[in-house]
């Protein structure tokens, strides 16, 4: 394929070098324009028909660099605002947006047979797009083969939890817990649910009390939570009263049976075929296994007790620096090479114990629980650190699922938890200028606005701002973006002070950042603390 690329000379050298790792036969030709997102359709016309038209259209034959007509495409900067079908319906060469970065001109090229490419979306987004619609295509046509589910089912590694295959063969699923139900409204109980499941989680944990009973409220709350959702929902509590109570109002799955307890549940249990996370541990005498050996022979005992109902074993994941976290990795590991139960992953004892943003602490401790041979990632989300965290496994669960079947590292997947920074490096290039530099200093004086002052918070997802007029609120306007508030502000006249203006602008987009990643938004406040001095 011959393939003409047009760009500015910023980025001119860049180009060049990552276009010649092709081997198509490109062509690079640099527009005298510093930089590329300044193109237009019309100017990238202007510049063909000046220099690249076939000798017979083109009076000023000496000016020929190229000729157009035997181009199979063009490919503009994918930074160009309008639509370059412009470029096409001129030249009569299918014209299509290239990266917006530069260094993705060689991924994009190599791929360039298997794209459908654009004239109004950037190239670099449409591979993301393909690859992600791929990734989610094979999950979900795994999902939907009823007739592969129901052979897989038939392995012992293998389970239903209510009606959620659970196992080995199939996604590590994520259970949330809502911790301290029995305290909550219905209404809070079952808006915390509905957010888990939309967040991603495949069950949903009720979290008792420890050292109290409150049997009185689980029948009302598995009720409340079965006729709302379509999802398992299972009960968190060692106390045999509390337990019995949820067997018999129809709980998916018990959490958790250890040797104090299960002997008194049991019958239940096995009465209505209900599988359950069994411990290594006996809390009623306080007792917790000391050494990694000790681990496994207690849990493998409790397999043993528990061999009338299908059990999930807990083999209990350890903060960091607390008895081991790595002596309880290593449990898991000798009981699952040994056994052939599914795996339970408390992700949350570590998260919830660490002093750092929950995203790759997720999808690294999602990665150990894959290569462990884990079923389920169980996890709260009672801190700030950790909101998001069933979003966060419920992705990186998708992640694992699909390298493990590719048999690939987890990268280049189609799905990703890179959010905060980006996933390639950018070669900066600087624009060598002759004129003055000015170092910035803040020398802002307040100044009131006349047409008043903003309000501004983060609700359910959204920006609210609030117009007050000397010291009274008139208006609220509401968006999901910076842009769509701003715009409302505008066209309603509610500003007039340019410095005011430019306020509100920075204010907004910090308010939409936040809002998009679950952070605490407060005006006039940084959104970010600097991790080093």
């Amino acid at each position: 394929m011959k393939i003409l690329i047009i760009t500015g000379k910023l980025a001119s050298q860049l180009v060049k070098q990552e276009s010649s790792k092709s081997k198509h036969d490109v062509h690079v030709h640099v527009v005298n324009t510093p930089i590329a997102a300044f193109l237009t359709p019309k100017k990238i016309v202007e510049e063909i028909e000046r220099y690249g038209l076939n000798h017979s259209d083109n009076s000023n034959t000496n000016q020929l660099i190229f000729d157009i007509e035997s181009f199979d495409i063009i490919l503009t900067p994918g930074l160009i605002r309008k639509d370059v079908n412009y470029v096409k319906d001129k030249m009569g060469i299918n014209t299509y947006k290239g990266p917006k970065d530069a260094a993705d001109i060689a991924i994009v090229i190599e791929m360039i047979d298997k794209l459908t490419l654009s004239s109004s979306i950037p190239a670099d987004k449409l591979i993301e797009d393909e690859l992600r619609k791929r990734a989610f295509k094979f999950i979900e046509e795994f999902e939907n083969n009823d007739k592969n589910i129901q052979k897989l089912l038939k392995k012992p590694e293998n389970i239903l939890v209510g009606a959620m295959p659970v196992g080995q063969d199939f996604p590590m699923r994520v259970l949330a817990e809502i911790a301290n139900a029995p305290i909550l409204s219905d209404y809070e109980l079952l808006r915390r649910a509905k957010y888990f499941v939309k967040s991603g989680a495949d069950m949903v944990d009720l979290g008792m009390i420890a050292g109290e009973t409150k049997v009185e409220r689980i029948p009302k709350m598995i009720t409340l939570l079965k006729e709302h959702l379509d999802v398992a929902i299972s009960i968190d509590t060692l106390n045999p009263v509390e337990i019995k109570s949820a067997v018999e109002a129809g709980v998916d799955m018990v959490l958790s049976l250890d040797h104090g307890n299960c002997e008194e549940v049991l019958p239940y249990i096995e009465d209505k075929n209900i599988p359950a996370v069994i411990l290594p541990t006996d809390y009623s005498k306080n007792w917790v296994p000391e050494t990694v050996d000790e681990r496994v022979k207690s849990i493998e005992e409790m397999r043993m007790k528990c061999s009338k109902i299908e059990v999930l074993a807990d083999l209990i994941l350890d903060p960091i620096n607390s008895r081991s976290m790595v002596d309880s990795i290593i449990a898991c590991r000798q009981f699952k090479e040994k056994n052939r139960e599914p795996v339970f992953f408390g992700v949350g004892n570590v998260t919830e114990l660490l002093d750092a943003d929950s995203v790759g602490v997720n999808a690294l401790l999602s990665g150990i629980a894959m290569e462990l041979g884990a079923s389920v990632l169980f996890t709260p989300e009672e801190s700030g650190k950790t909101m998001g965290s069933v979003k966060e496994l419920a992705i990186s669960s998708k992640m694992m699922f699909l390298s493990k079947n590719r048999n690939s590292i987890p990268k280049d997947l189609g799905i990703n938890l890179v959010l905060f920074k980006d996933k390639r490096r950018s070669d900066i290039i600087s624009e060598e200028l002759d004129i003055p530099v000015v170092q910035a200093v803040e020398d802002y004086k307040f100044m009131h606005d006349p047409s008043g002052s903003f309000k501004i918070m983060v609700e359910d997802e959204q920006i609210k701002v609030i117009h007050y007029l000397k010291m009274e609120p008139q208006i609220a306007i509401k968006g999901t973006t910076a842009k769509a508030v701003y715009d409302e502000i505008l066209k309603r006249n509610l500003i007039s002070r340019m410095e005011h203006a430019t306020y509100l602008g920075s204010e907004l987009e910090k308010a939409e950042i936040a809002s998009k990643i679950g952070k605490n938004y407060i005006q006039d406040f940084p959104l970010f603390k600097r991790i080093y001095n």
